[in-house]
């Protein structure tokens, strides 16, 4: 499964296009162990992501290398998922929810 199909990644801002806008919109959500990557912004070479990382422990805004995040395994030797349902969320509604 390609984790961000053409179509969608055609509608993701690049990379600080959104940083002056105090609720960006969040466009795709992948997960794996218990970690979750929210996707925000997306570079032009398509690798590297701005966007709001929860981890068992803490949440924060950053940025992150998908080829990185593809090459993980979870415990029981999974993969990286897109939720296939996930749609494009105000990230304030993502925060609340995590709380």
């Amino acid at each position: 499964m390609e984790l961000i199909p053409n179509e969608i990644k055609e509608k993701i801002p690049k990379l600080y296009d959104t940083e002056d806008i105090s609720d960006p919109i969040v466009h795709i959500k992948l997960f794996l162990d218990g970690w979750t990557w929210y996707i925000i912004e997306l570079s032009i070479n398509d690798d590297i992501c701005f966007g709001y990382v929860v981890s068992p422990y803490e949440s924060e805004l950053g940025y992150f290398s998908l080829e990185e995040l593809k090459s993980l395994r979870g415990r029981l030797g999974t993969w990286l998922e897109r939720d296939l349902f996930f749609k494009p969320t105000p990230l304030s509604k993502i925060k609340k929810e995590r709380r």
